[in-house]
Order: C-alpha cells, then structure tokens, then sequence
C-alpha cells in the first residue's frame, strides 16, 4: 500500500519533536538518540519532527556539525525499528531555518534523507519590514 501523507495526517497522528540526546558531557550520544527513536516507535508515534526544536537550532551551527547527521540517524534507527515491528505509516518532518538559500539547502538535504516535509522556521526575517 502506498504511503498518503496527507491521509496519515488528517487520520490525527503524534508527532513528537526529537529532543537531542547527549551524554553528560554534553555531546551528542548516538546510542541515547537511538534508543529515544526507538521508544517513539514503541509508543505508537505516527512520525517524527526532527531538527525543529528550538534548542536544536545549535546542531546546524559548523563548530558542531550534527545537522545531517541528526537527520540521517533518526529516519534510518526508525526505520531499522519499523522494520522490525511490522512496517506502518511513518512520517518524517525536517525543521529548516535560515535565509532562502540555507533552507533550500536544509529542504534538499531532508529530501535524500527520506524526509516528507519541513517545517519551516522564520526566525532569520525576525525584524524585515
């Protein structure tokens, strides 16, 4: 059966905002974000939004490079997981920020990932007329 996108959401899903997880000393622990995935597919969650929080607007920042990496591990680990448990309508929504052009790059970067939507922030036009 194909994926709808539009009848999966309009069906009323959960989406939980993937919080970061980090060891405790405050780096990113792959193991931690894996197994905070998994529990959102254990829970039922109709997909996951990713990168859309704001205390994960710092992951885009060069000095720590997680962005993509962030990203790529949560629809794979969701992935692997669902494939586990039987496979079921899942979304994946990538937060992309910035001026046109770095959202444009955030946007294609989600789409190789496997990312359904975005959600855009516009806190970069905060204060244009």
């Amino acid at each position: 059966m194909p994926f709808d996108l539009r009848t999966h959401l309009l069906a009323g899903q959960v989406i939980p905002a993937l919080p970061l997880a980090l060891s405790r000393h405050r780096r990113w622990d792959e193991a931690r974000q894996r197994a905070v995935i998994r529990y959102y597919v254990e829970a039922g969650a109709g997909g996951l939004a990713v990168g859309v929080h704001s205390t994960q607007f710092a992951i885009r920042e060069p000095r720590h490079g997680l962005y993509e990496p962030v990203l790529a591990l949560a629809t794979a680990a969701a992935r692997d997981w669902l494939g586990a448990t039987g496979p079921r309508p899942f979304v994946f929504i990538a937060g992309l920020c910035g001026r046109t052009p770095q959202a444009c790059r955030e946007a294609q970067l989600a789409a190789r990932h496997g990312y359904h939507a975005g959600l855009l922030s516009l806190g970069a036009w905060a204060g244009d007329d």
